[in-house]
């Protein structure tokens, strides 16, 4: 993946509730599930199957229409590891505007009474145009609020009280040759 963002934020929680909270792909896919500025208005619908993402292999995906185009992305849990990390990525070509194939996930590190979760993405422009000049503008920015949205809404979740969210690097592109 040539491009790559991440939200750090720190809970007031134990490691193993945080992941338990977040193993639920409806508390992370929140954002999206809900209307926003950033959707157009709009909103996605989420698919699992049995699984509901809380194993590898399960698959799932989100399918919806923006300003009447329809968006979607099929993934899979490519890495699960109670009470640390999950890593999930599409299959195939998403139907996006703004981004390609990506792999996602989130990571916990305990800490003294508290941890902390970082959510990132590494990702590629979609494949072809016009979605491929909308990723070169706005894909940054995009990637970028979507690990936010999901660090910041699992913090509020857990008390307003001393969690601390913000972003902890901006994003970054990969070299070409990784």
């Amino acid at each position: 993946m040539s491009r790559s963002t991440q939200t750090t934020v720190r809970i007031e929680s134990a490691a193993e509730t945080v992941f338990a909270y977040l193993d639920d792909h409806r508390h992370l896919g929140a954002h999206m599930s809900a209307s926003s500025w950033m959707m157009f208005g709009s909103k996605m619908d989420y698919e699992f199957e049995a699984g509901e993402a809380r194993s590898v292999g399960s698959k799932f995906g989100f399918r919806g229409k923006i300003l009447g185009i329809a968006m979607s992305a099929d993934q899979v849990v490519a890495i699960r590891m109670p009470p640390r990390l999950k890593v999930w990525e599409t299959i195939g070509a998403p139907n996006l505007w703004m981004i390609g194939r990506y792999r996602m996930g989130f990571e916990i590190v305990p800490q003294a009474r508290s941890c902390r979760l970082r959510v990132f993405i590494d990702y590629d422009l979609p494949d072809t145009a016009p979605a491929r000049w909308l990723g070169l503008i706005f894909g940054n920015a995009y990637a970028r609020w979507c690990t936010g949205r999901m660090a910041k809404d699992a913090a509020r979740s857990f008390e307003k009280v001393g969690a601390r969210a913000g972003p902890s690097a901006q994003a970054s592109r990969k070299s070409a040759e990784q």
